[in-house]
């Protein structure tokens, strides 16, 4: 396992679980990352590229649900890839609307660059069989849904505010938490 806190072995599998998701997904990053620092490009600069060049223009909102992110978020990425001159907004006659389309310098940086994202991608997940890879992708779809059935987008928007948890078996379970039985391994970050 790896956790080192002692609780239900319900608590205990959700936490090592978690753990392990968060630290692959940070792993996995992190050896992703050197392509896209090499571009200067945060990855939710490089996601907003990458739909646009594959989905075409669309409105701002939209966006920001393709990606995950709240609407002030999405504002901030779009903001700085506007200024960077890789994308540009158009208003449309129903002026709440935003519509951004990629410029020719944002269409030729996220060409140049996808491909190799998607090549040491592929290199990576490569650890995985065809269908591992299929079943992590249901189960990770599964996750991102919720017990409420619903996708989140990310912190500070409205829609980030969990349900209230439910009473139940596990309340008298809360605080056992303490800093001596800290959820970190202390082999395998993978563990």
């Amino acid at each position: 396992m790896g956790t080192h806190y002692r609780g239900t072995r319900e608590e205990v599998t959700a936490l090592d679980t978690f753990i392990k998701l968060m630290r692959a997904a940070d792993s996995l990053s992190s050896r992703l990352s050197p392509i896209l620092a090499s571009t200067g490009l945060t990855s939710g600069q490089f996601g907003a590229l990458e739909v646009l060049l594959h989905l075409g223009p669309l409105c701002q909102s939209e966006l920001g649900r393709k990606l995950l992110r709240s609407g002030g978020n999405i504002t901030m990425v779009v903001d700085n890839l506007e200024r960077s001159g890789l994308v540009r907004r158009e208003r449309g006659e129903d002026r709440r609307f935003i519509t951004l389309h990629l410029t020719k310098e944002g269409r030729q940086l996220i060409q140049k660059i996808f491909p190799k994202h998607l090549e040491a991608l592929v290199r990576e997940m490569q650890v995985l069989t065809e269908s591992e890879q299929k079943a992590l992708g249901r189960l990770c779809k599964k996750l991102g849904k919720g017990s409420d059935g619903e996708i989140r987008t990310g912190a500070g928007g409205k829609d980030a505010t969990p349900p209230a948890p439910k009473e139940g078996k596990n309340d008298s379970n809360k605080h056992r938490y303490s800093t001596e039985q800290r959820a970190i391994s202390d082999r395998d970050p993978l563990a």
